[in-house]
């Protein structure tokens, strides 16, 4: 979910000079043990029995090897403009649409993994699928997002085809993974009556669909459903924690060995406070935290 969260919240910090939790400080929620991620093999995922889905999963060509990547793995993100790929990360998150399958091919060359970024929950005027959508589940506007609008993510069977597509795309054009947007609408004025188990039965639907072709898939944002889908998701990606402090309930996944990527925004907070105020503790968490401009162009600060 793309946020855009008050300055206020990071002013507060700094003038009451309150430090961002750590995790010595936070309340631990409930962690399952930590297992061994799997490294070649799809994995089995337990049964959705908190909302099942009648939707099969399809896979309509040949799965590749699935890579899941390790915690400690780097992370470039950028979603606006033509790809800097010059970082020295491990793995670039780029739109599935305007990457190229020759660019993701050249980054494999240099031991680079690649992750897709495609909109689940919302409709975007600009995409070269945007007419396969059935007009009965698009809702309201996307304030701030302009030509975006929210998806019925309950019917996951007018759903399905389109996001199968997707999926298949950045299969074929190699990509290792899948960075699912706007996977948290039971909290968003959709225009629709979505729940908690609405999105859940989703969310893991979107997981099977991602590892019947062996892509990795990350949680992004949905922190209120962190431990529910902690089984069925690979890594997490999250925007704001730090300024918003909730990136404690992302610590599930790091105890099962999964990588949190963090992204925080220079409209929230200086690169100077950024480095001051955000990685020490994003150190202690074991959080890979990285300072962004909010159009998600090549602009990017890691921490010293």
């Amino acid at each position: 979910m793309k946020r855009t969260l008050s300055l206020l919240l990071v002013l507060s910090i700094l003038i009451s000079g309150c430090s961002i939790p750590t995790e010595s400080s936070m309340e631990q929620p409930s962690i399952p043990p930590a297992t061994e991620p799997p490294t070649s093999a799809v994995p089995t995922m337990p049964s959705a029995t908190l909302a099942p889905t009648d939707v099969p999963t399809s896979t309509p060509i040949p799965p590749k090897e699935l890579w899941l990547p390790p915690l400690g793995s780097s992370f470039a993100w950028q979603l606006s403009g033509e790809a800097n790929t010059s970082f020295e990360v491990d793995i670039y998150d780029l739109d599935a649409f305007e990457t190229e399958a020759s660019l993701i091919s050249r980054l494999h060359s240099e031991g680079k993994k690649v992750f897709c970024y495609i909109s689940v929950g919302s409709w975007e005027d600009w995409r070269p699928d945007a007419a396969d959508f059935p007009s009965e589940i698009i809702g309201n506007d996307y304030e701030g997002w302009e030509g975006e609008k929210w998806l019925d993510i309950r019917e996951i069977e007018k759903l399905a085809p389109i996001m199968r597509a997707r999926l298949d795309m950045c299969l074929e054009k190699g990509f290792d993974g899948v960075e699912p947007d706007n996977i948290d609408l039971h909290w968003a004025e959709t225009g629709f009556n979505i729940s908690y188990e609405d999105q859940l039965a989703y969310n893991i639907w979107l997981s099977e669909e991602a590892h019947a072709r062996g892509l990795s898939i990350g949680l992004k944002n949905n922190e209120s459903q962190a431990a529910d889908l902690l089984p069925y998701f690979d890594w997490a990606l999250t925007e704001d924690c730090f300024v918003g402090e909730w990136c404690q309930e992302m610590l599930p996944f790091i105890s099962a060995g999964k990588p949190v990527f963090s992204a925080e925004y220079t409209d929230e907070i200086s690169i100077e406070d950024f480095k001051s105020i955000i990685c020490p503790p994003a150190a202690d968490l074991g959080f890979h935290v990285f300072l962004k401009n909010r159009n998600l162009n090549e602009y990017r600060a890691t921490c010293p």
